[in-house]
């Protein structure tokens, strides 16, 4: 048998040696590898000129931009040529295409440029590459985990598809996992996998592949028996056990107990929203660390902000609410990690701001009196007088358009007759609604006189 200390002598890392050499091995997007997708197209190794068009990879790190172009170029047997825009230049890019040419003529072998990190090309590097894609002399395969719109220029974009990566699902790094635990390639069965190991290294991972294959490496490298062979596992003895505490040491993090559809969900959200009520802004920063730590779908999280925004602010700052669908809206455009930063500043804005919820329990109130049958009927100088006929029926005789008065507010009943003394809004002394609750007063001596 394989000893784990073998498998971790000067080899490759493990996410490296257990890149897929064909796309029926690639875990996840399925939604780019349906048959005669692009991307299957394109790795057929008959596939016609029409076919061999470039594409623009966009999707976080650890989705499999640059496994699926490898994965591409083996099956199609095209030349692969990979630069990084980190390290690459005009020059470099020229003599790819130089030789891409070179290549075409003499021997008819066409050449995938896999070009990683585009976003970090300078207008004039990526002007460098137009006319290579745009006469074919390479196939462009780019990957970048900025949005292209902003970060590729126009020419380059209409010349190429561009296709969308998504995070992989728990399953598919599950199966991934699995896969590098037997593989020849990877751990060849060397050492077993917990079921609470394999399930915090599909937390950890967070939807990274590489990530995932890296942090099993480690874990596994824990585990691994001494490289003397004198201390080598007997044939009949069992692999050693990789378990969640050896997962824990060898990222060197914490492993948060938190089930996304059991109770400490619920508990910790239930903490977060409570914090930001109490006006404790560092309580609620350590449950949103939680959150985010624990692989939390930030979404949630922006959307429990914005309920908390008008809940327990409402009018005493309602500036709370804009920030919060701010947030909400910047973790959508920008994602993870970053979006742990509006998320952080809507939070702390939040809970150190004043809070009502008498906007919240005004509603409520109203509610109540509705479902208990406390609707009346409308007072017929609030009535629709626009149609025929409605005139000679009342409707609308008496009304006073408050803009014709000189403060604006007219003295005339607005609730039916059954709820006519009901007060549903009830302001707090904090924040702004000090304003309005003095405003409110005046208002509501004018409306009663």
């Amino acid at each position: 048998m394989t000893t784990p200390s073998a498998l971790f002598s000067g080899q490759t890392p493990l996410a490296v040696r257990m890149r897929p050499v064909s796309l029926d091995e690639v875990a996840g997007q399925a939604h780019l590898l349906r048959p005669g997708s692009p991307l299957v197209a394109l790795a057929d190794g008959g596939a016609t000129p029409r076919s061999a068009v470039s594409v623009i990879l966009w999707g976080p790190p650890g989705t499999g931009k640059t496994t699926l172009a490898q994965a591409i170029a083996r099956t199609s047997g095209r030349r692969f040529v990979e630069l990084s825009a980190v390290t690459a230049g005009v020059r470099d890019v020229r003599e790819v295409m130089q030789e891409a040419m070179t290549q075409r003529d003499l021997y008819g072998a066409s050449t995938i440029l896999f070009l990683d990190e585009i976003h970090r090309f300078t207008k004039a590097q990526q002007d460098a590459l137009l006319p290579g894609v745009e006469n074919g002399w390479v196939i462009l395969i780019a990957a970048t985990t900025e949005n292209p719109s902003f970060s590729v220029i126009s020419p380059l974009l209409s010349r190429s598809l561009l296709l969308t990566l998504q995070p992989l699902t728990e399953a598919d790094l599950g199966e991934l996992i699995d896969r590098a635990v037997i593989d020849p390639r990877g751990l060849a069965g060397a050492v077993t996998l917990s079921p609470e190991a394999r399930d915090a290294l599909v937390h950890l991972a967070s939807g990274d592949a590489r990530r995932a294959l890296t942090s099993l490496e480690a874990a596994a490298a824990m585990v691994a028996p001494a490289a003397d062979a004198d201390d080598a596992p007997d044939a009949a003895e069992e692999p050693p056990l990789i378990t969640a505490d050896h997962v824990a040491q060898a990222v060197d993090r914490a492993l948060l107990r938190y089930d996304k559809q059991g109770d400490e969900h619920y508990d910790v959200i239930s903490a977060f929203i409570k914090s930001i009520r109490g006006s404790d802004v560092d309580a609620a920063m350590h449950y949103l660390a939680r959150m985010i730590e624990a692989g939390e779908d930030p979404r949630f999280i922006a959307r429990r902000l914005v309920i908390s925004a008008a809940e327990d602010i409402g009018l005493a700052d309602p500036q709370a609410l804009q920030i919060a669908v701010a947030a909400a809206d910047a973790v959508a455009f920008i994602g993870m990690p970053e979006g742990r930063i509006p998320l952080a500043e809507a939070t702390a804005y939040l809970a150190t701001t004043a809070k009502s919820n008498a906007a919240y329990t005004a509603i409520d109130r109203a509610i109540a009196d509705v479902r208990a049958g406390g609707f009346g009927r409308v007072p017929p100088h609030l009535r629709d007088a626009h149609y025929p006929g409605a005139k000679r029926l009342g409707h609308g005789k008496g009304y006073v358009y408050p803009h014709d008065l000189e403060v604006g507010v007219a003295t005339q009943q607005y609730l039916p007759d059954e709820l006519r003394d009901r007060q549903y809004y009830r302001p707090s002394g904090r924040g702004l609604e000090r304003d309005i609750a003095a405003r409110l007063e005046k208002i509501r001596k004018i409306l009663g006189d």
